[in-house]
């Protein structure tokens, strides 16, 4: 088995309000040093096969047809054996 270990964020051209408002939450608590802060989501997926190729493959299928709003957020993710 393999899991997937799936990072989502918006595109750096798409405005991100909740990264915004986190931002000025930490500088209310006076942490000054934070400059920005982009909010994302992580996803992990199981998959029932130990080929890596094949992984990879229903994984990048499935972020593109549902997991992904590939207009306006980009992904990345890592595979290994369970």
């Amino acid at each position: 088995m393999i899991l997937a270990k799936i990072h989502v964020t918006l595109k750096a051209s798409v405005l991100d309000p909740q990264g915004s408002a986190v931002t000025k939450s930490l500088h209310a608590l006076g942490y000054d040093e934070v400059e920005d802060v982009r909010i994302g989501k992580f996803l992990e997926v199981k998959v029932n096969t130990t080929d890596k190729k094949v992984a990879e493959e229903r994984i990048t299928e499935m972020c593109e047809k549902l997991l992904v709003n590939t207009v306006i957020e980009t992904y990345t993710f890592v595979l290994s054996e369970v």
